[in-house]
C-alpha cells in the first residue's frame, strides 16, 4: 500500500479517530462533569464528516488494491466502534491483500 489513495485513507483513519475521542470527550462533559452539550455540537459533526471522508477513502483504497469484500465489510466494520479505524489502518499496512487472479 503505498499511493494517494492508501495515504489518503490513512489520514482518515487517524482522522476518525481523533473525531471520536473529540466527541467522546464532548459527551463526558455534556453528560457527566457540567451538562453543558457545547463539545457534542461542535465534535458531533466533525465526527460525522471524518466518518463518512473514512468510508469514501476505504472505498478507494478497496478499488485501487483490488481488496476483496471481505476485507472491505472489516474495514466497515471498524469504523463503528471507537479507534478501530486505527486498528484496521494498521492492520492492512502489515498484512498484504491476497492478489485475486
Amino acid at each position: 500500500m503505498d499511493n494517494n489513495a492508501a495515504r489518503v485513507f490513512r489520514y482518515a483513519a487517524i482522522g476518525e479517530a481523533c473525531s471520536w475521542l473529540g466527541l467522546l470527550v464532548g459527551m463526558f462533559f455534556k453528560y457527566v462533569v457540567v451538562e453543558n452539550e457545547i463539545g457534542v455540537k461542535v465534535f458531533g459533526p466533525i465526527h460525522g464528516a471524518m466518518f463518512v471522508a473514512y468510508l469514501v477513502a476505504l472505498a478507494w483504497v478497496t478499488v485501487k488494491e483490488r481488496w476483496g469484500f471481505a476485507r472491505l465489510a472489516v474495514g466497515a466494520a471498524a469504523s463503528i466502534p471507537p479507534f478501530t479505524t486505527l486498528l484496521f489502518e494498521w492492520w492492512v499496512r502489515r498484512t498484504p491483500a491476497v492478489a485475486r487472479a
